[in-house]
């Protein structure tokens, strides 16, 4: 089973830092010339982040001081100018380095209510100024544009085994999350070794498992057995597929309580196989379909992520496959790599979005294999205090769960905003924002009216967080 992790606390304001660069060079130890000091080379962070009528944050990476010492750094802004110079309006980030590849942040304030805005990064030396691509936004006309309240959905907070109605029920560490097209929440009841179901009213029953810690397949879903469950989600003809943990497998469930084995043999271990049932897994954790009923999965143990086809086939579709797997490079297929890629999401262009864990990151993975990094990266450990899982919605927006105790959202104008949640300050909490408290969060789903529901594993409990224009 996995065992929860403990983080150091970090600024909310280094969320913004989404760019890492990797590939770092050794610098030079003697005095440069005149002659051999270039323009900085400068990379503006893609996302946006906390966007208010007023303020915002942005900020970036300095992938190349030219080998000279970096003078002043920032981000410039205009509403006029597409391409803003330091000449319009600017921050001023002095770090007086020669360091390459360093982030820094920016904050942005007097902006103007309901306004776009074209900014970029810069950096100064001696022989001039670099700039990074141009960034567009649009400021809100709230200073609060989003308001979230969390509140307990499920669970009484106590671990144990109840099906009950709300409150009144009992979960044991709680970690998968799925909605169904009626909006039911299921649940991979992970200590408990059940796999549960909450309708829209708050009536929790049991849908599979017999509660025994075990691998069996079953024609009656009451005597399967599971060990750890972890990921779940829906195919298109309505199938339910389970990520089983401990046992290193995926397990279907039909329509009809049929529960089988769909991928892997049980033996933890890495085999891509045009028969899925010679493939070999290690610690299986989120799984997502795209629109064909291909299946990702986040191998977490192996460091992969993997791609089983709806007839069976499984092969490794992104992740380095050579000793040591774990690492972190934005690259193409097998030359890329990730650090126990805990969730996955797919949206509607067949993009693939991975919670990659222990880099601390956020990565997409195109349909063609190309990934790259949207969020957080590993020299910043912290920067999303190690997200646990990922979910979108059907406007392709995405919510992210981290296990500091956060839910945050990364909109479809790539933006990033902290919806709820105080980082690693554990506690069962409801309320608005950052007043709510969770305790390693595991699993995220959003239904289809876009409400948020959240497996808050050592809670015990299901938590639902609704989202509301602010005032």
């Amino acid at each position: 089973m996995k065992t929860p992790q403990v983080h150091h606390s970090f600024s909310l304001f280094a969320l913004f830092l989404l760019v890492i660069v990797l590939g770092s060079s050794c610098k030079k130890t003697t005095t440069p010339t005149a002659t051999s000091v270039t323009i900085p080379v400068v990379t503006t962070a893609d996302v946006i982040i906390n966007v208010t009528s007023t303020t915002a944050q942005s900020g970036g990476v300095v992938t190349s001081s030219g080998d000279d010492v970096i003078a002043a750094n920032g981000v410039c802004y205009s509403t006029t100018n597409k391409t803003p110079t330091v000449a319009d309006s600017k921050t001023s980030d002095i770090v007086n380095t020669s360091i390459a590849n360093f982030n820094f942040i920016s904050n942005l304030t007097g902006l103007t209510a309901n306004t776009t805005y074209y900014v970029r990064a810069y950096a100064t030396n001696s022989a001039g100024t670099g700039y990074g691509s141009v960034i567009q936004f649009t400021t809100g006309t709230s200073s609060s544009p989003l308001v979230a309240t969390v509140s307990t959905f499920a669970g009484s907070g106590t671990a144990g085994y109840l099906d009950a109605t709300g409150l009144n029920a009992k979960f044991n560490n709680p970690e998968g999350l799925t909605a169904d097209a009626n909006g039911n929440i299921f649940v991979s009841d992970s200590y408990n070794s059940y796999i549960r179901q909450i309708s829209l009213g708050g009536s929790v029953t049991t849908v599979a498992g017999n509660g025994t810690i075990g691998y069996m397949d079953a024609t009656t879903a009451s005597l399967a057995e599971f060990y750890s469950p972890q990921g779940l989600a829906f195919d298109s003809k309505g199938n339910l597929y389970i990520a089983d943990y401990g046992n290193n497998v995926i397990r279907k469930i039909t329509t009809v309580g049929v529960v089988s084995t769909f991928a892997g043999n049980g033996v933890q271990g890495y085999v891509d196989a045009s028969n899925a049932a010679n493939a070999e897994f290690n610690g299986p954790g989120g799984i997502a379909f795209d629109a064909q009923d291909n299946m990702y999965v986040a191998d977490r143990g192996n460091n992969l992520i993997r791609k089983i086809t709806s007839a069976g086939v499984v092969s490794t579709f992104a992740g380095k496959t050579t000793a040591p797997t774990a690492g972190y490079a934005n690259a193409t297929g097998t030359s890329a790599a990730f650090n126990a890629p805990n969730g996955v999401a797919v949206d509607k262009n067949g993009n693939i979005y991975v919670a990659d864990e222990g880099n601390s990151a956020i990565r997409k993975i195109t349909s063609a294999g190309v990934v790259t990094t949207i969020a957080g990266g590993p020299s910043l450990p912290d920067l999303l205090n190690y997200p646990a899982a990922i979910a979108v919605d059907k406007q392709g927006n995405f919510f992210i769960l981290d296990e500091g105790g956060r839910v945050l959202e990364y909109t479809t104008a790539n933006v990033l905003y902290t919806l709820a949640g105080s980082l690693n300050s554990p506690g069962l909490v409801n309320g608005p924002g950052s007043a709510a408290k969770f305790n390693n969060p595991q699993g995220i789903a959003v239904d289809a009216n876009g409400n948020i529901f959240v497996a808050d594993k050592n809670n015990n409990c299901i938590r639902e967080i609704t989202v509301t224009a602010g005032p």
